[in-house]
């Protein structure tokens, strides 16, 4: 296997794989990816991804090894944020020409946004049973035993909901127009409060570290592995890639049940997708047993299936993973945004987001500027530049598209 990846750190440091031949990588970026390889349990080296980007503490599109502590910023807040793919036998020529009551019916059937108005009003029978069967009630509740701040209020009028941001859902077709449901959400407010506490958390922990080294960002704090916060944030973090997992299938099932509404009949194939992008796992590499927190990025054993998104308007990718070591087996969680979220709406005009997303069924107000195409790589760059970690699958083509 050819290798595609440059060496981005200094002579002497622990090294920082990247593959980004041919894609941009901002400067802020590369010297996030330089203090996080400097830390002394941080290794064997880090793999940072085509889609890398400046993140905060760690850096979006990066994959972090570490021997005995775990990074909770690394990780982040959007626990188990991922990503759900499954393929119909419906065709091209099996939708309307006009796809707006489609996309206004998923958005009635799954709420979305944030707030309130992205919350269930009375939980679906359908998700109230999955909730009741997921145990994931009483596992929140046992964490919230042991550290009161975290709510537990959110779980069920959260589940199944898409939340805002990039998150989404989509109608796909594929090189031979059959259609794909796909979707992008994560573990939602409890989530997001679990990892905004444990954060705190290890921040506190540093005024009773003697560290005999240079922390050069408090975002960066950790837990070490023997310490009550660490087996507590595994725990929690845990459940949060839990919750995550259960959301994107009970939002998958609202979609598959609208559709089966206003489609003509339809079977799922056998092909379908379910995969974090946002979490941290014990995995083995070069013989070492390391946590391995992938932030923005897909596990891309040889063999196994992942999902790499592009933005709205553009292709995204089902692909293969090819088991390549240099990364840890992993590849890129979408295109990687080169603009913020700040600085695409002060520079992308309404007009060229309503262009770049005209063959999309899809909201084309100013509100979802911040994700038009032009905030993001060019998907294309991404995966030639990790040709050697998957191989492409399917290439789908969004028709409608559903934001937050």
């Amino acid at each position: 296997m050819n290798t595609q990846f440059e060496l981005l750190h200094a002579e002497g440091a622990t090294p920082i794989k990247g593959w980004v031949r041919g894609v941009p990588l901002e400067d802020q970026a590369h010297a996030q990816l330089r203090n996080i390889a400097s830390i002394p349990f941080v290794g064997p080296w880090v793999a940072a991804m085509p889609d890398v980007h400046l993140g905060k503490g760690a850096t979006v599109g990066s994959v972090i090894p570490t021997r005995g502590a775990i990074i909770p910023a690394a990780v982040g807040v959007d626990i188990g944020c991922g990503m759900a793919a499954v393929r119909t036998t419906l065709r091209a020529n099996d939708l309307p020409d006009s796809l707006a009551q489609i996309r206004s019916g998923i958005e009635r059937s799954v709420p979305v946004g944030n707030g309130r108005g992205g919350e269930h009003w009375k939980l679906p029978d359908g998700i109230a049973t999955r909730v009741a069967q997921s145990g994931l009630v009483e596992r929140l509740d046992l964490i919230k035993q042991k550290h009161r701040k975290v709510r537990t209020d959110k779980l069920g009028c959260q589940i199944g909901t898409l939340g805002g941001g990039n998150h989404f859902i989509e109608l796909c077709l594929d090189e031979s127009d059959a259609v794909w449901v796909m979707l992008h959400s994560g573990s939602r407010g409890t989530g997001n409060l679990i990892g905004t506490y444990f954060i705190e958390q290890a921040r506190q922990q540093l005024a009773h570290r003697v560290l005999g080294f240079h922390l050069p960002d408090r975002d960066l704090a950790f837990f070490m592995e023997g310490e009550a916060l660490f087996d507590d944030y595994v725990e929690a973090v845990s459940w949060a890639q839990d919750y995550a997992r259960e959301n994107r299938e009970a939002m998958m099932a609202r979609v598959l049940a609208e559709l089966r509404h206003r489609l003509p009949k339809f079977q799922l194939e056998k092909m379908a997708v379910n995969c974090h992008h946002n979490y941290v796992e014990k995995e083995t590499h070069a013989g070492q047993d390391l946590y391995v927190t992938r932030k923005g990025a897909v596990r891309a054993r040889a063999g196994e299936l992942g999902i790499i998104p592009g933005s709205m308007g553009a292709k995204s990718f089902i692909v293969r993973g090819l088991g390549n070591a240099d990364s840890f087996h992993s590849c890129s969680h979408g295109a990687g945004r080169v603009m913020s979220r700040s600085a695409a709406r002060q520079r992308i005009t309404l007009a060229q987001h309503r262009e770049a997303t005209a063959h999309v069924e899809c909201r084309k107000d100013a509100s979802v500027i911040d994700e038009s195409p032009a905030a993001y790589k060019d998907i294309d760059a991404v995966m030639a530049a990790q040709s050697d970690l998957v191989e492409i699958v399917h290439t789908l083509r969004q028709v409608v598209c559903v934001k937050g």
